[in-house]
């Protein structure tokens, strides 16, 4: 069991990494208006924090620390679907080019969500 908790982890370091790198992609591809830079910047600095913030996360060193730190991951998550969900919606970045991050956005956001609940 501990060898596959600490798998998991490892595994969701990666992806929350590669998550974090395909949020650069989208933001690199944001058209360049006024809006694109408020709204991507906002987007890119939520979805950047969420890796940041997991790996934050493993280093907890007391129950109420990891609590208080997977919250924090937890608000970052959702707040990357809610920016995806305005790119989206104010036709900044049109549904093909967002629908896979988003989809792995809610995905993650589950896991997350899940394991808050479990602690």
């Amino acid at each position: 069991m501990i060898d596959s908790k600490k798998e998991f982890v490892e595994k969701f370091k990666e992806r929350t990494k590669q998550y974090s790198l395909q949020a650069i992609r989208i933001f690199k591809r944001l058209p360049k208006s006024e809006e694109s830079a408020i709204i991507g910047k906002q987007f890119l600095r939520s979805a950047l924090s969420v890796g940041a913030n997991y790996r934050a996360v493993c280093r907890a060193r007391s129950k109420a620390e990891f609590f208080s730190k997977l919250s924090i991951t937890v608000e970052e998550a959702d707040e990357v679907v809610f920016w995806v969900e305005i790119l989206r919606d104010s036709g900044i970045m049109d549904d093909e080019h967002i629908r896979a991050f988003e989809k792995e956005a809610r995905e993650i956001l589950a896991v997350l969500t899940t394991a808050r609940k479990n602690t």
